[in-house]
């Protein structure tokens, strides 16, 4: 046997010769064409197997103009929120038979956009989902000409006809009365960076909640998404102890907190009750288990999928807002006054 025949890959036409069919049929077997006979098409998917044959997305595409694949523009791909949703869009997107292909781009850099959208363009996707929580990104992306579906997965109207989002208000609403409920009225709110979309709405739903109540707040702290961030705010904070609870706008940050409140002697919630948000898998797991604002991921995903490539059957697309789900643990208890 020839060196070419022991390293090249198996192509069509050999899966042909093997199954003793023409490449013509091969194509209809791949492509589920109704035509093709049970018997033949369980000879040639057999023959595939035994090959190890994987048919050529690029020529495919050729033939069919279409590319089965949806691209995804992230940016801060590596934080749960964005990790989540890219998880679930790949999910709902194999399941209706696509591909997902990524291009992380660099929101501090204007130019990193346009470069990330020719990239995924040049794919030929059939269909694009922005993941990318800052302002700036969603504002270039409203200039640009984009000729496939579109959808932005944020809490924004600079684009209302695109976006989807779970509705990062709402939640941030609950986590706040929920505090309320206990009796707290002093509740500081440890935010996110300025310029991220989901952390402003939930300090936004935070203010307004509080508003609500006719509870006087103090300025949110802006924090950075890290442990680490509300580690020291906590140690900060925790000095002076003029507030019994504080919803923190991400889980990490709150575990920052809670070890802070650990540091200074103090017992969660005896002392100060914590809020998080998003409720990574860990969150239960804190000491003690973490009071979160959870996001249906599986569902964002799912209708994310169906309004690039439309309804499967039996469901139907919506823009609707996805509502959040609090989920109550031990780290929030009645207010303890001083």
């Amino acid at each position: 046997m020839s060196e070419e025949a022991v390293t090249r890959r198996p192509s069509i036409r050999d899966v042909a010769r093997l199954a003793d069919v023409s490449h013509q049929t091969v194509s209809r077997v791949l492509n589920d064409h109704p035509s093709i006979r049970p018997e033949t098409r369980e000879r040639v998917l057999r023959v595939m197997e035994e090959l190890q044959y994987r048919p050529n997305r690029a020529a495919r595409a050729l033939v069919t103009s279409r590319s089965q694949t949806i691209g995804i523009l992230a940016a801060s791909s590596s934080m749960y929120g964005p990790a989540s949703s890219i998880a679930a869009i790949e999910a709902a997107a194999r399941a209706r038979g696509y591909w997902v292909t990524t291009a992380n781009i660099d929101p501090a850099d204007p130019e990193s956009i346009p470069l990330g959208l020719a990239h995924l363009m040049a794919q030929s996707i059939e269909g694009l989902v922005v993941i990318a929580p800052q302002v700036r990104v969603i504002r270039a992306l409203v200039r640009q000409s984009l000729d496939v579906p579109y959808v932005t997965l944020q809490s924004t109207d600079l684009d209302p006809d695109h976006t989807l989002t779970v509705d990062q208000i709402a939640g941030a609403r609950m986590a706040t009365k929920h505090l309320i409920s206990l009796g707290h009225r002093q509740i500081y709110h440890l935010a996110g960076p300025q310029d991220w979309i989901e952390a402003e709405a939930r300090m936004r739903g935070f203010l307004t909640e509080m508003s609500a109540s006719d509870i006087p707040t103090t300025a949110p702290v802006l924090g950075d998404w890290t442990a680490e961030f509300g580690y020291y705010a906590g140690r900060e904070l925790l000095t002076v102890r003029d507030f019994t609870a504080i919803f923190c706008s991400n889980d990490q940050m709150a575990l920052g907190f809670i070890h802070a409140a650990h540091a200074a002697g103090l017992d969660v919630p005896g002392d100060i009750s914590i809020v998080g948000f998003d409720d990574i898998p860990e969150a239960a797991h804190y000491w003690p288990p973490l009071t979160s604002v959870r996001q249906d991921f599986t569902e964002l995903g799912r209708r994310c999928v169906d309004l690039l490539l439309g309804p499967a059957a039996g469901e139907s697309a919506s823009l609707a807002s996805i509502a959040p789900e609090l989920i109550v643990r031990a780290s929030t208890g009645p207010a303890r006054w001083r």
